[in-house]
């Protein structure tokens, strides 16, 4: 079996969609969504564009999705910060009564039996919660709690938005980096998975795509064309950032 797993899309259809036209080439078996389809500037779009795949998907859920929920269903969770507020709330108001029922649904871990990679654990950040942040450059002594227990051969996370295989003990851990926001080179990254790691990297036409997230009424839309399609911030400035946060 072969899986391709996404995440991270952020309502970035235009860059979903020349992901899955990559995927349709390569013929996998299954697709996996690993969280954080929102918020973004094409959130109700890009929803129905993945329940309408021809191949069977699976989801999980990431903090995005998470936060999106809880302010359809009026709740104020204290975990968003300010500057992003509007945009869950926004993210919010596009979506239908049955997209509630829909990220309700949605578990935070899924495992899977893969050819030649054995068990497959996804989850977003990590197998505990879906927000906590270590990166390629993470000591292994600080991700050992973190994995503790785990039975997988592989662990497939993301939540931030870059590639990179690390071991931490015995388990594999990949990054499935973003197909809607990524930070390094401008595109869409994606896994195939079966029977080996493929770290997959999308080109589309940004030009176009930033016309269509131009003309949506996403109260972020120009920020998100130039910092996340035309020019995304570089894997150094953001390995920087996650260096003051992530894990001790």
């Amino acid at each position: 079996m072969a899986v391709a797993a996404v995440y991270d899309i952020h309502g970035n259809l235009p860059a979903l969609e020349a992901v899955l036209e990559d995927i349709r080439l390569a013929k996998v078996d299954r697709i996996l969504v690993g969280g954080d389809v929102l918020p973004g500037p094409m959130p109700r779009e890009t929803i129905e564009c993945l329940l309408n795949l021809e191949l069977p998907a699976q989801f999980i859920h990431g903090n995005g999705d998470r936060e999106v929920l809880a302010r359809m269903r009026g709740i104020e969770t204290g975990g968003v910060p300010e500057k992003f507020r509007n945009v869950i709330d926004w993210t919010a108001q596009q979506l239908k009564p049955e997209h509630e029922q829909l990220l309700g649904a949605w578990p935070s871990t899924l495992q899977l039996g893969i050819k030649g990679l054995g068990t497959v654990l996804f989850c977003h950040a990590t197998p505990r919660n879906d927000t906590e942040i270590f990166s390629r450059n993470t000591p292994e002594e600080c991700l050992l709690p973190v994995f503790a227990g785990v039975q997988a051969n592989v662990v497939v996370c993301g939540h931030t938005h870059m590639q990179y295989d690390k071991k931490v003990g015995a388990t594999r851990i990949v990054n499935a980096g973003s197909v809607g926001m990524p930070f390094g080179q401008p595109g869409a990254d994606w896994l195939l998975l079966g029977p080996s790691v493929e770290f997959r990297h999308t080109f589309y036409d940004l030009a176009r795509a930033a016309e269509r997230i131009r003309q949506t009424g996403y109260p972020q839309a120009e920020d998100f064309v130039q910092h996340n399609i035309l020019q995304p911030p570089s894997e150094k400035d953001m390995l920087e950032a996650f260096s003051r946060v992530e894990l001790r």
